[in-house]
């Protein structure tokens, strides 16, 4: 009998205000194809996603996407990585129980010994709180940027805040998993 890999449709559709908190010794490791489906994930995510193991294989990682998470960090994550270069950022992802948690996200591709892409690997520790306060109000303006006028809106709205604290991207994130303030 074969299963139906899970999708976004499948995500919950009622969000809650819960929380989950990934230990100071946890770490989150997922690695996905080329697509985005997932290939492995340890039992941490398994616990933390609120999924059976065998039900994460398969599926798209997406479906832990939660609907506070801007667009535009997902577009950088994969211009990035389809890039042959590391991510790192601070998402928020969505439980099957519609909770969700915070993590600092390490993202890299896999190379083949010919230098094409086969898999990306993730491994997810627990942010700062102080990372988590900072980073929610840009992620609402992302947001409502998005509802607005788009990607392009919050393209623009990224860039104008990064020129702004005369930072780029990646520099952000490391100075605010350091405990840096803006």
């Amino acid at each position: 009998m074969s299963r139906k890999n899970l999708s976004k449709q499948d995500a919950p559709k009622n969000i809650t205000n819960s929380e989950k908190k990934l230990g100071d010794d946890d770490f989150i490791v997922s690695k996905t194809d080329t697509k985005g489906k997932i290939i492995y994930c340890n039992e941490i995510f398994a616990k933390m996603a609120g999924y059976p193991p065998a039900d994460l294989i398969g599926a798209n990682h997406n479906l832990i996407r939660h609907p506070d998470m801007p667009r535009i960090a997902f577009k950088v994550l994969w211009d990035l990585i389809r890039d042959k270069k590391e991510f790192f950022g601070f998402v928020k992802n969505l439980c099957a129980d519609g909770g969700y948690y915070w993590v600092l996200a390490y993202i890299t591709p896999d190379i083949d010994s010919s230098g094409k892409i086969v898999s990306y690997t993730s491994i997810r520790r627990k942010p700062p709180q102080s990372a988590i306060d900072t980073i929610v109000p840009i992620y609402k303006q992302l947001c409502d940027a998005e509802k607005s006028g788009g990607m392009d809106a919050s393209a623009k709205l990224l860039g104008s805040f990064l020129e702004e604290h005369k930072v780029e991207y990646d520099e952000l994130v490391i100075n605010l998993q350091k405990g840096a303030t803006l």
